[in-house]
């Protein structure tokens, strides 16, 4: 599994955010809360779905899956002029990424991520930066269907 390299263009988001870890994760009740409200928010670019992960820096040196994170759910927006009650807005700088196709169930996608971090990585020319990890769910996504497909942004810079 070969990734693509891009820079990623600023992007505004809406959503909404919940702290959690791996070993108390509340991804399904995160998105359970937003995707009745999606709607609300107006100025949406495209249709995809963003699911985003914000580590502290240095989160991965010493992984700990009771470690905290700030975890989304969003769509990108043109501009923040209206931004719905209980909901945030947050700004994805300009940066370099190492972009996976996720083939398969969702629930599959820790696999995706070991592979990425304990295998690709390690034997990249980069290593990881501190922006936000994202993935872009778009038509092609399906949930826990064995056919559906997602795109893992992973934040790099050069070794």
């Amino acid at each position: 599994m070969q990734p693509r390299i891009e820079t990623l263009t600023e992007k505004k988001l809406i959503g909404k955010r919940v702290n959690m870890s791996f070993t108390e994760n509340k991804t399904g009740e995160l998105w359970r809360s937003f995707m009745p409200r999606r709607r609300e928010i107006k100025n949406t670019v495209g249709l995809e779905l963003y699911s985003i992960e914000v580590y502290k820096p240095f989160y991965f040196d010493n992984f700990n899956p009771a470690a905290e994170f700030d975890k989304w759910a969003a769509v990108e927006v043109t501009d923040f002029n209206s931004i719905p009650e209980e909901m945030e807005t947050l700004t994805m700088p300009i940066g370099l990424y190492a972009v996976f196709i996720h083939k398969g169930p969702a629930s599959a996608g820790p696999e995706t991520y070991r592979y990425i971090l304990g295998t690709w990585l390690p034997n990249s020319d980069f290593i990881l930066d501190t922006r936000p990890h994202f993935a872009v769910m778009g038509e092609k996504y399906k949930n826990e269907d064995p056919d559906s497909e997602e795109e893992f942004w992973i934040p790099i810079k050069r070794k």
